[in-house]
């Protein structure tokens, strides 16, 4: 069985780089959202937020459109995705912004999928992403934004907004995870 090499090149390509970048945000988003947290802070946290997701995006067109999408890339990018959200979700919890079992729905969702595909990788199956997957993660991160924005005189409604959001990600989530454990068990079934 051949296997896929990973050379040197796939570690440090310029989409790998913006997506150790976002990893390396998180640490900076958690002491900025320890308690007690200031308006700067919060801005500040929203502002990397922001640049995280940006990056999010940005490196998912350069590699499709430069042909960089590597090994490394296909683990990181999900990864630091999961990373982010469940960091800002958690510290957001004190702060009264995010209840713990709404953030334990969301991360639970996180850790069933990925071990489905890893499950499937396993298997030689790879599920690609859906649009109702990605939909999860825009509403997740337009509910991020909402929640560490922090503008006194509409505190509330972007409180209320983004904790709408957060809704509109847990809905997508667990639709996207369905069709994923329906895509797994049909092409498990046609394996011998």
């Amino acid at each position: 069985m051949a296997r896929n090499r990973i050379r040197g090149r796939d570690f440090f390509n310029l989409p790998n780089i913006l997506t150790y970048l976002r990893i390396t945000a998180i640490p900076l988003m958690i002491v900025l959202l320890v308690p007690p947290v200031t308006s700067f802070d919060y801005n500040m946290a929203f502002l990397i937020c922001f640049l995280a997701t940006l990056t999010d995006y940005i490196d998912g067109i350069i590699a499709r459109r430069h042909n960089q999408v590597t090994p490394i890339g296909k683990l990181m990018d999900p990864l630091a995705d999961k990373l982010l959200v469940s960091a800002v979700f958690i510290m957001l919890i004190p702060l009264k912004k995010m209840q713990a079992w709404v953030t334990f729905l969301i991360i639970s969702r996180e850790m069933l999928i990925t071990g489905l595909r890893a499950l499937a990788a396993s298997h030689g199956l790879v599920i690609q992403a859906s649009r109702s997957g990605k939909n999860k993660m825009v509403s997740q991160s337009i509910a991020m934004l909402l929640l560490l924005l922090h503008i006194p005189a509409v505190e509330r409604p972007l409180f209320y907004l983004g904790q709408g959001f957060v809704w509109v990600s847990i809905f997508f989530g667990y639709w996207s995870a369905g069709r994923y454990l329906v895509v797994f068990y049909w092409e498990m079934r046609k394996k011998p």
